[in-house]
């Protein structure tokens, strides 16, 4: 195993003070899902679970996102093993993933096979570059997507185009999934876009935006009256948030737009 990292996760402020953080995909030269990027990815989210940014990019270094999974991974898992090893990945990046209190954006520049796209669908906000493909393979070892990636897909594009997509093995350019509603956009310089994209979200109300995720998450677990259950409690606690206030008094007192958020 190699002693350099399969992660890079960084820290840094906008202009405004607000912090956003980098999670970059650097495990050369295909970025393979192995042991010791599983690993990473687990310390990292780790890490962004107990000190959330105000915003999270995940990107990844080289020509591709990523290959897909190292085989190895696989290679004599008995039954319950392989069910031990679907249950870790969710619990320590997936759900962790999903969970974070603040707004996710991925970024595929090129190729984005199973695990990485995976952990796409679990973000708030796909973008991908024009020449970007994506593909669910698992099918070239007898396995289906395992770390979520079916039930992710279905809910972004339905149903019927999940089945098709994680049946076939095929690949689908950036086009196809946009079309599809799982890529939120396509920019040429994808790279930029999202880091910019990220860092304006950041300075954004970093309370109100986990309240949405937290209204979209009661949807997708239990549909509109769910999600209309838990909302006045939800919003109501903005009320009790700095930004919230500061951003009413900004409105009375010189009109929309000109406030600035803490994340408090």
């Amino acid at each position: 195993m190699s002693d350099t990292k399969a992660t890079r996760l960084t820290r840094e402020n906008t202009d405004g003070g607000a912090e956003v953080a980098t999670l970059t995909l650097a495990n050369p030269p295909l970025n393979l899902f192995d042991q010791s990027m599983l690993d990473a990815l687990i310390e990292d989210l780790s890490e962004l679970s107990a000190n959330p940014p105000r915003a999270l990019l995940l990107r990844a270094e080289g020509k591709l996102v990523s290959g897909g999974v190292d085989v190895h991974v696989f290679d004599g898992l008995t039954v319950e093993q392989g069910a031990e090893l679907w249950r870790t990945l969710f619990a320590q990046i997936i759900h962790p993933l999903e969970a974070l209190p603040c707004p996710v954006v991925f970024a595929a520049h090129g190729l984005t096979l199973t695990a990485a796209f995976e952990m796409a669908l679990a973000c708030d906000i796909i973008l991908a570059a024009p020449k970007a493909k994506f593909g669910l393979v698992e099918t070239v070892v007898g396995l289906t997507p395992s770390m979520g990636g079916p039930q992710r897909l279905a809910e972004r594009a339905g149903s019927g185009r999940a089945r098709e997509f994680v049946m076939t093995g095929d690949l689908y350019d950036a086009a196809t999934m946009a079309e599809w509603g799982v890529v939120n956009a396509i920019h040429d310089d994808v790279d930029a876009v999202a880091r910019d994209l990220t860092n304006r979200l950041a300075k954004g109300p970093t309370r109100a935006h986990a309240a949405t995720k937290q209204i979209i998450g009661a949807w997708r677990s239990g549909g509109v009256a769910h999600a209309d259950s838990v909302t006045p409690e939800v919003s109501g606690a903005l009320f009790d948030t700095a930004d919230l206030r500061g951003a009413v008094q900004s409105f009375l007192q010189v009109g929309p737009g000109k406030a600035t958020y803490t994340g408090r």
